[in-house]
């Protein structure tokens, strides 16, 4: 089963979707996709019903939140893109800020196997979609020598993939300078001229990290 149409929806319907799916993601980030549907209405500040209607079951609920997230995460590169006077100022400001995306990642890793997010052909749109962008700035950071040149965007999506992995449990400040530090780590790999020792193999492409 899939979300109802977004299309069309009154304002008060809307307003009530938009509130499940804020709640939801903010839930799913805490912990994870079994978090009770109930919980997610009353943080919503709807009733169950209300929620069933919008969401018919958690399938629908998660799915949606996948798409709603990569929408964001698209306007977010996009935005980066347009707003950023370098490709790799670009690239900095949208691995730090896509928090949207790094849900969408968390709930592909840890959903039951009867949610085939794959499966899903507008999220998987969306995912071709901000790999294009992902695609356009790496290689313009590399034209500008910015990016070492011994990668690809598929490297890049993957580092980042990797980053969002489930870490040891802790106290929120030390989990978000974790996020930092590895994060700066990240980015000193991948800034030119490298000085490390050869990567092995090639690189990874867009076409490497599926359709």
């Amino acid at each position: 089963m899939t979300a109802d149409p977004v299309t069309g929806l009154r304002a008060d319907a809307r307003r009530n979707r938009d509130q499940i799916l804020a709640a939801a993601k903010q839930w799913f980030a805490v912990q994870g996709p079994d978090v009770p549907m109930e919980e997610i209405a009353r943080a919503a500040g709807v009733g169950i019903g209300t929620l069933y209607r919008r969401f018919p079951d958690r399938e629908a609920l998660i799915q949606a939140v996948a798409r709603d997230s990569f929408e964001k995460a698209l306007a977010e590169a996009r935005a980066a893109v347009a707003e950023e006077p370098t490709a790799w100022e670009a690239l900095v400001r949208f691995l730090h800020q896509s928090q949207e995306l790094r849900l969408t990642m968390q709930l592909a890793m840890t959903s039951p196997p009867r949610i085939a997010l794959r499966d899903d052909e507008e999220r998987n749109e969306l995912r071709r979609a901000l790999i294009e962008v992902l695609d356009t700035v790496v290689h313009a950071a590399q034209a500008e020598g910015t990016l070492r040149d011994d990668i690809d965007t598929g490297d890049v999506a993957m580092v980042f993939a990797l980053l969002v992995r489930q870490v040891p449990k802790t106290d929120d400040t030390v989990a978000g300078l974790a996020a930092e530090r590895c994060m700066a780590l990240i980015l000193d790999g991948l800034r030119a001229p490298s000085s490390g020792a050869p990567l092995p193999g090639r690189p990874i492409t867009a076409e490497d990290i599926g359709p």
